[in-house]
């Protein structure tokens, strides 16, 4: 799975910041990554009604489906990339979770070695 990071020129994206978000972004959605050919995030700054909101966009890509696109405004930069990491667990673990886990297990009338064998 290839991450790309992008900010705008109001979030200053060094590269501690662009390292530590793509750390945490591999490591939460490790389990989608047979499933992901890539996945953009895109940090920047909005107009709000308080002054001015963070916002994490995320875009994963999908092998053979539709890209899926999730956001998180917040006060923070960490606060938005969480949200919006969060969003798409969510997502993504509707979309997979239930693909993996199909019906067709073993079940307990179908086990062997049961007590009244």
């Amino acid at each position: 799975m290839l991450i790309q990071i992008a900010t705008d020129r109001a979030v200053h994206g060094d590269e501690a910041l662009i390292r530590h978000f793509e750390a945490e972004l591999a490591a939460r959605l490790s389990r989608f990554s047979d499933h992901l050919t890539r996945l953009d995030a895109h940090l920047k700054e909005e107009p709000a009604d308080d002054g001015m909101d963070r916002c994490c966009v995320l875009e994963a890509r999908p092998a053979g489906r539709r890209t899926v696109a999730v956001s998180h405004h917040a006060g923070s930069v960490d606060e938005a990339c969480r949200g919006a990491v969060h969003k798409l667990e969510s997502v993504l673990e509707s979309m997979y979770g239930r693909a993996d886990h199909r019906k067709g297990g073993d079940s307990i009338r179908h086990r062997s070695g049961t007590a009244g064998s």
